[in-house]
């Protein structure tokens, strides 16, 4: 659109309209002459099927009167009865459905609009009828080709109108696959660079397919046979289309170029395109027919030029040059516009075009040649221009410009309109609204004659717009370049010429702009995931406004998976088809916002398809494949797989594996392998499913490559030699008749080979060999083509046998009461006659009093690897003898045992001894033990200490009591009523005191106390001992009081956590707690008496492994305190208090100051009991007695080893002398073997830890 921007001083301005204007539109209620407004294409090729409909639409005033010229003559369509116009138009309908023929009606049409201001003309319609012609019948030989040669399987479709679209199909009406290899030419022929056997097809048929008459034709079926027995060698490129070194090519402006360049070679040449000179324009460039057609659209004259195709393989290549030349039709640069004057005006039409050849310029008035029509002084003919001078009332006509040349014309018809007319404003609008700061066009489209000028005002009363701020375009509309909400308001537009004026009020609205303040975000979503896009905006709230969702530029589809939610999209079970970019449209009705994201759907890949297998040279060939679709996430490999019909049908192996970028791979192949392959692409989500699979490939026979592998030669008996391999697979076989050639011989003696061929197994057995002698052993492959290379030769040995003498010397070393150190000599290697594994150690316990009866004699092993000569055994028992034998191992068994050697282990101190309450009275306590499980030892004597505790837990001097060894009971009288005591107790050998106990008591309060006068009750748990340290916490004792019990187990692991669990029998509401594995005692509390529990004791390592045991707690005991509120003497008693209580203060004060604190620091050397003396943290000495303390676990301190702990400076054997670990035998009773583990049981120690659990007794002082 023209426009001029006016630039001037505050002084009115006032726009003044040129004379002419372009492009007019006359009102249709003033006299104007005919203007053609539709008509049919120059060239119409019509269905013979259907009726002719020759267009041809005029507007005028007055209304136009039509007539029609055929082949230059007068057509008159009134004396043809199937030919009807329409009404008030000058469209024909030839009725070829009622009998008519259309080839009848072909031939050049013209239409002639006519009334009494001028004659307006249609461009020559050609009209031509559609022709599908058939084949003329052909006798078509059969074709036989050798493989690897180039051949041309010809078309030649008749020639139609409008040309057909050819293919070749085969007679299931499947599309024939095209390749690099095979492809069809532009004019329909189908060229083979190189056939191969997959070729040979008994119909290959053309079709051509004709669109407008919707026919397919076909041609005689052509057979196609292959030929194997001499294929082709190798050779260079040569051109099937175009011949020779160069061609010309001429093509028409705007129209489609067409190259085609197709070669013949083998292997397949590849084609590739360039231009001389030049670039080829990329966006206008398109490659096809598999690089073999080069489309360049839109042709204009830069793309004349030199074009080279050039096809290359690996033998050489050939080129061909095409010259393109560019020519034209005709085509405009100015197009004649209708011009309407006044009388008296001037104006001009220009016919402006350009062509190659260049056009001839052709003028016309009313349909006549110019130079032919009546003279007239107002007008002069210039070449491609019209000159008006001062025209008059009658010149109005209709001029038409003709501009041809060799390639075509282009005809325009534009009139010449002489009007008298006062103005009159056209258009219609009254009210503009326009968005913020954008232009605002307010249009005042007007008509008159002569041309009026425009005048703009804003509001009510102001003066003329001018200056800067406005653009006035000379079509009459003002604009306001970026409106702003001052611009809104009232204007009004004044047209004026010498015969009048017009004027119109408008109303501008400014608006504010829609604006997105949330834009949607990219996504990537994997197939059957879901999509959220949000999209949030603002807008004038005077408009209405909508949110609407597109994908790709189009409406989103009718799908229940998109659910709308304000200003979200939500896109369900997404699949393949939904990736795609999604945009977010605010609309208004001024204006809209967008804002878009892309969906990317990944997924696995396609398969690849179109598997062709080429270049097959022996034992190498190229695959090639089309890859499938990626789904939005690059390939990254291919993997390429294979089966081999004869050896392994229906099994796929990986092959190779490529570049996901690449779609060919060249293969080496086994001999004498049937094989067929697949592809599997693979990208970041995972693999494809497999392609179909290619055709076979049978390779020729060889000798085999290479031999079986892994060769052993292992004897299972003394006198054999049994030589085992790994079967060679079918790939490896090469030819048929796989068998093995087994060589051997015995190694440095000088003996010829013995050899045997064996069929397809595995293993050979070579009888009658000396026992365990070295044999070098080969094993070579053959089939039925020859050997394989010469097999490397292994080294093997004929079988073993039992050892025939045993360790001899054998001596014991005892270190301590646990550990004994045992030394041999070794035998004679020459002896073992076998793979030396290594001796072993067996050891039991000599028959004395007590297994004097057993019929099975427990013994224990310890096996120790290699060519040893001394070994530790751990896990003795203390005071115990034994014997033990040695033996060395090989690989068939154990020898001879040496001597019996005997040993004792020396006596050692005592494990615990439990003790319990039997019976208690007013004076009394009746203790009870039972001797220690282990005694270590001959037990000397026990003894017993003991000490009283008052109301403020202060301890008495300890008393102690030495008790004969065969005692099992002891009765302390002489006891203060209702006090306790704290007991602890100790077992002795020659060695010294065992493991201390602990316990405490409560004597009675009066005699009918005695029936309750055992507090606690003790259930021992028989633990079983394990030589190595137990998996799990054995429990080893329960003491069950009132309300509370004291669990006591095994455990050694200090780096684990322990879990206690307990609940009444028949009941389901287990309670836990977790200790800390370092302890081995637990107070369960809160129980109740007289009820049955079972309790639970597991570690974290085994949660589902553990030590369980059942108790009852003890029957609620009587009270121990009298009512002495319900006593007749308590009345008496109460009248003396007032006067005794200061003396009873005075004396519990001094009984305070006196029995105090029981002063056990100078005697912490012979009462070490960390239970009844803690240790203060601040200076380490020891406090007062403390009940509230037991239950705390002690600090730490330094542990003084017992004469049974294995220290440092006793042995100087590294750990590998305790040998391989316990074999696994269990005794007897079902102990595991091994029993005694060698840790020293815990005893007394001076210092300020506790040796043992902490004592159940004490650690009920809290429940009593």
């Amino acid at each position: 659109m023209q426009q001029k921007r006016l630039f001037s001083s505050r002084a009115s301005l006032v726009l003044i309209w040129c004379h002419v204007i372009t492009a007019l539109e006359v009102p249709l209620d003033l006299p104007q002459p005919p203007t053609i407004t539709r008509q049919s294409p120059k060239n119409y090729i019509v269905d013979p099927r259907e009726n002719i409909v020759i267009q041809c639409e005029a507007k005028g005033k007055p209304q136009p009167s039509f007539t029609w010229t055929r082949n230059g003559t007068h057509f008159d369509t009134e004396k043809d009865p199937l030919v009807t116009m329409k009404l008030n138009s000058g469209t024909l309908e030839i009725n070829i459905m009622n009998g008519g023929k259309a080839e009848s009606y072909e031939g050049e049409y013209q239409c002639t609009a006519k009334n009494d201001r001028g004659t307006a003309v249609s461009n020559v319609i050609v009209i031509r009828q559609s022709r599908s012609p058939l084949w003329t019948k052909e006798k078509i030989e059969p074709i036989l080709i050798q493989q690897g040669m180039p051949l041309v399987l010809p078309c030649k479709p008749p020639r139609g109108l409008p040309p057909p679209l050819i293919f070749w199909m085969d007679n299931y009406f499947q599309r024939l696959p095209q390749n690099g290899r095979v492809s069809q030419g532009l004019n329909g022929d189908l060229y083979f660079s190189n056939v191969q056997p997959q070729d040979t097809r008994d119909f290959y048929i053309c079709y051509a397919r004709f669109n407008l008459t919707q026919t397919i034709h076909q041609k005689q079926p052509i057979s196609l046979k292959v030929l194997t027995n001499s294929p082709v060698d190798s050779r260079p490129p040569t051109l099937l289309t175009p011949s020779g070194q160069t061609s010309n090519k001429t093509v028409l402006k705007d129209e489609v170029l067409l190259l085609e360049c197709i070669a013949e070679g083998l292997p397949t040449p590849e084609i590739r395109w360039n231009k001389e000179g030049a670039e080829l324009p990329s966006n206008r460039v398109f490659y096809e027919n598999f690089n073999k057609t080069l489309r360049i659209i839109g042709v204009s004259e830069e793309d004349s030029g030199k074009y080279r195709c050039s096809a290359q393989n690996s033998r050489g290549s050939i080129h061909h040059v095409i010259k393109v030349i560019v020519k034209a039709a005709p085509y405009w640069i100015t197009k004649p516009e209708n011009l309407v004057l006044s009388p008296g005006d001037d104006g001009t039409l220009i016919c402006r075009t350009h062509g190659n050849p260049a056009p001839s310029i052709t003028w016309l008035i009313n349909g006549v040649a110019i130079e032919l029509a009546p003279n007239d002084p107002s007008r002069v003919v210039d070449g491609d221009t019209v000159i008006f001078t001062k025209v008059h009332e009658r010149a109005s006509a209709v001029f038409q410009c003709n501009a041809s040349n060799i390639y075509g014309y282009v005809l325009a018809n534009a009139f010449v309109n002489v009007l008298a007319e006062r103005p009159r404003i056209l258009s219609s609008e009254k009210v503009y609204q326009v968005i913020a700061n954008r232009p605002a066009l307010l249009h005042c489209k007007s008509f008159g004659s002569p041309v009026p000028n425009i005048e703009w005002f804003k509001g009510v009363q102001s003066s003329i717009l001018h200056g800067s701020d406005y653009v006035f375009h000379y079509n009459g509309t003002l604009e306001v370049p970026v409106a702003q909400k001052d611009s809104s308001g009232t204007y009004t537009c004044i047209a004026r010429n010498k015969l009048g004026t017009d004027q119109k009020i408008i109303q501008l609205e400014v608006k504010d702009p829609t604006m997105i303040i949330s834009q949607p975000e990219y996504r990537v979503v994997q197939r059957y995931g879901s999509a959220s896009f949000e999209c949030k905006f603002k807008h004038d709230p005077t408009l209405l406004a909508e949110v609407m969702w597109l994908k790709n530029n189009s409406e989103l589809p009718m799908d229940e998976r998109y659910t709308f939610e304000k200003e979200r999209l939500t896109i369900k079970n997404i699949t393949e088809n939904d990736k795609g970019m999604y945009t977010c449209v605010a609309n208004t009705t001024l204006d809209s916002a967008s804002a878009s994201a892309e969906l990317s759907v990944v997924d696995r890949p396609d398969p690849p398809t179109d598997l062709e297998l080429t270049d097959r040279l022996g034992t190498s060939l190229q695959l090639s494949w089309v890859p499938g679709d990626d789904n939005n996430s690059p390939i990254t490999e291919f993997i390429i797989e294979c089966e081999d019909a004869i050896h392994e049908p229906g099994v796929w192996h990986v092959f190779s594996k490529v570049s996901g970028t690449q779609a060919t791979a060249t293969l080496t192949l086994s001999p004498y392998v049937n094989y067929s392959f697949r592809v599997i692409a693979v990208n970041e989500i995972g693999r494809s499913d497999h392609s179909e699979s290619s055709e076979s490939y049978m390779t020729k026979s060889a000798e085999p490559y290479t031999n079986p592998s892994g060769i052993k030669g292992i004897g299972t008996e003394p006198d054999n030699l049994v030589i085992t391999w790994k079967p060679m697979k079918g790939f490896d076989a090469n030819g048929p008749g796989l068998q093995y050639k087994v060589s051997w011989r015995q190694k440095d003696a000088d003996e010829d080979w013995t050899s045997v061929i064996v069929a397809n197994v595995s293993k050979y057995i070579v009888s009658g060999t000396p026992t365990f002698v070295p044999y070098e052993i080969k094993v070579q492959a053959l089939n039925d083509l020859g050997y394989a290379p010469e097999a490397a030769v292994v080294i093997g040995h004929s079988g073993e046998d039992l050892p025939m003498v045993a360790p001899s010397n054998v001596e014991v070393d005892v270190i301590n009461t646990t550990l004994a150190k045992v030394r041999w000599e070794s035998v004679p290697l020459t002896s073992i006659r076998g793979h030396l594994q290594g001796y072993r150690v067996y050891y039991w316990k000599a028959l004395n009093k007590t297994n004097r009866n057993r019929r099975h004699i427990e013994k224990w092993m310890l096996p120790f690897a290699g060519n040893r000569t001394h070994g530790m055994l751990p896990g003795l028992q203390p005071n115990t003898n034994y014997f033990l034998n040695v033996r060395v191992v090989n690989g068939k068994g154990e020898g001879p045992s040496s001597k019996d050697k005997y040993f004792e282990t020396p006596e050692g101190v005592p494990s615990v001894a439990f003790l319990h309450i039997a019976h208690r009275t007013p004076d009394s306590l009746t203790l009870s033990w039972s001797p220690p499980v282990h005694p270590n030892g001959v037990l000397t004597q026990y003894t017993l200490k003991y000490q009283s505790i008052n109301a403020t837990h202060e301890l008495s001097p300890p008393v102690e009591i030495t008790i004969p060894a065969n005692e099992t009971s002891y009765i302390l009288k002489n006891l203060v009523q209702n006090t306790r005591y704290k007991f602890y107790f100790n077992a002795h050998t020659a060695v010294g005191p065992g493991s201390q106990s602990t316990q405490e008591a409560i004597t009675a309060m009066d005699e009918a106390d005695s029936f309750f006068a055992t507090s606690t009750v003790m259930y021992t748990v028989h633990p079983t001992h394990f030589r190595a340290q137990p998996v799990i916490p054995l429990i080893k004792n329960i003491t069950a009081a009132e309300t509370s019990a004291v669990v006591v187990w095994n455990f050694e692991n200090v780096d684990t956590k322990l879990f206690v669990k307990y609940v009444e029998l028949n009941k389901e509401d287990w309670k836990e707690e977790t200790i800390n594995g370092t302890r081995s005692a637990f107070v369960l509390k809160g129980l109740s008496p007289g009820t049955s529990y079972k309790v639970q004791v597991y570690s974290d390592d085994h949660t589902d492994l553990y030590s369980e045991e059942t108790f009852q707690t003890g029957p609620a005991m009587a009270s121990r305190q009298v009512d002495i509120a319900t006593q007749g003497w308590f009345i008496g008693l109460m009248c003396a208090v007032a006067l005794l209580i200061l003396v009873l203060l005075i004396v519990c004060f001094i009984r305070r100051n006196k029995g105090g604190k029981y002063p056990v620091k100078e005697k912490e050397d012979a009462h070490a009991d960390p239970e009844i003396q803690p240790m203060k943290e601040d200076d380490g000495t020891f406090g007062e007695y403390s009940d509230a303390e037991d239950h705390k676990p002690l600090k730490k301190g330094s542990r003084t080893p017992s004469d049974r702990t294995v220290k440092k400076e006793d042995s100087d054997d590294s750990l590998v002398d305790y040998g391989e670990g316990v074999n696994g035998q269990f005794n007897e009773d079902g102990s595991f073997i091994g029993q005694y583990s060698g840790k020293k049981e815990k005893e007394p120690v001076e210092g300020n830890e506790s040796s043992e659990a902490p004592s159940p007794v004490n650690a009920m002082n809290s429940f009593v």
